[in-house]
């Protein structure tokens, strides 16, 4: 009997913490800020600048929710997270989303019950050496000490590819990015392996970029997106789609410069993305221009890309998968009808 009583307040304890769940679009609004979980720095995806004040792709994510539920990009409450606390602080509610580097797999939408809302980057997972250790491919890497961080896909797939080649490693457990910036460059491994972007970003930050090499192969499939808790799903759509709004911007020619002139001659589909014509907005809780600041916050998903990780910056990563479907890649929103 007890047993049963047990399993019972079980579940209305479940069904309670699924309630409490639904309002996070409530609680973010009451607090005026929204808390965002990010990397504890990846220049080009998500770090401080010299002013302590965040930048980056992903934390570009981050200001246009923000610009869409509370009509402020700047309202944001970065909250540094790690390979083992990103997790653990979404689903504990200490932050309202999470939008760091983070791969989308069955285990982490089912199993940790989290809600992704879309990917922002496709990307997959690569390996760095310096160019001294005269190694040209990733087959050459039997004996080699690796650094990798614990509490992800990376670690798993490290393991996988190295069993897959009946090649030996010894592993270099790290933390966070900047730790294992540091022991590679010190010599405490001979490897750095993440995902490809990551690396990009991480060379770019060294002294001398040059000195080292990001090897041919990609060992895996990383789709990189936003994420939420299970259970709130009035919450996951404003986030899931405010990431298409900037994908859809790119993809009809709607910039951060030209929303008010799109707004009055865009067609249709531009016009209802905009809020001059449909309800959309009410559909999901928020005004009829939440997509309009979203865009205006700093710019289409193109113009984001640009800025922050494109050819042109440091990172100098090219398009590739992350072009829109109309020009060869998987960039590709629903549509907005």
């Amino acid at each position: 009997m007890k047993k049963t009583v047990f399993l019972g307040a079980l579940t209305v304890a479940g069904l309670a913490a699924g309630a409490a769940s639904a309002q996070t679009l409530n609680d973010v609004q009451d607090r005026g800020t929204l808390n965002c979980g990010v990397t504890t720095g990846l220049v080009g995806f998500a770090a401080p600048d010299a002013n302590g004040e965040w930048d980056g792709f992903d934390v570009a994510v981050c200001r246009a929710v923000a610009a869409a539920v509370l009509q402020d990009p700047t309202a944001v409450e970065f909250v540094p997270t790690t390979g083992k606390t990103r997790f653990t602080a979404l689903s504990s509610g200490e932050i309202d989303m999470l939008a760091r580097n983070t791969t989308w797999t069955f285990t982490r939408d089912n199993d940790l019950n989290f809600e992704f809302v879309g990917i922002n980057y496709y990307d997959g997972q690569g390996f760095m050496v310096p160019k001294a250790l005269g190694v040209s491919s990733a087959t050459e890497l039997a004996g080699a000490t690796v650094c990798i961080q614990t509490g992800t896909t990376t670690e798993l797939n490290l393991a996988d590819y190295f069993r897959r080649n009946n090649m030996e490693y010894t592993p270099v457990p790290i933390e966070t990015n900047a730790e294992a910036q540091q022991q590679y460059l010190a010599g405490a491994c001979d490897v750095y392996t993440t995902d490809a972007s990551g690396l990009a970003a991480t060379r770019a930050a060294f002294e001398n970029p040059g000195d080292h090499v990001v090897l041919p192969e990609i060992i895996s499939k990383e789709p990189l997106g936003p994420l939420v808790r299970h259970g709130d799903n009035e919450w996951g759509d404003i986030v899931r789609w405010t990431l298409n709004a900037l994908i859809a911007a790119e993809e009809y020619g709607i910039t951060s410069t030209n929303l008010d002139e799109m707004a009055q001659n865009g067609g249709p589909e531009v016009k209802r993305i905009l809020g001059t014509e449909g309800n959309l907005g009410e559909m999901i809780g928020l005004d009829a221009e939440w997509a309009r600041r979203a865009i205006g916050a700093g710019g289409n998903y193109g113009e984001l890309f640009a800025r922050h990780i494109g050819e042109s910056t440091p990172i100098g990563l090219s398009r590739g998968l992350n072009a829109q479907w109309t020009d060869g890649g998987l960039l590709y929103a629903p549509p907005f009808r």
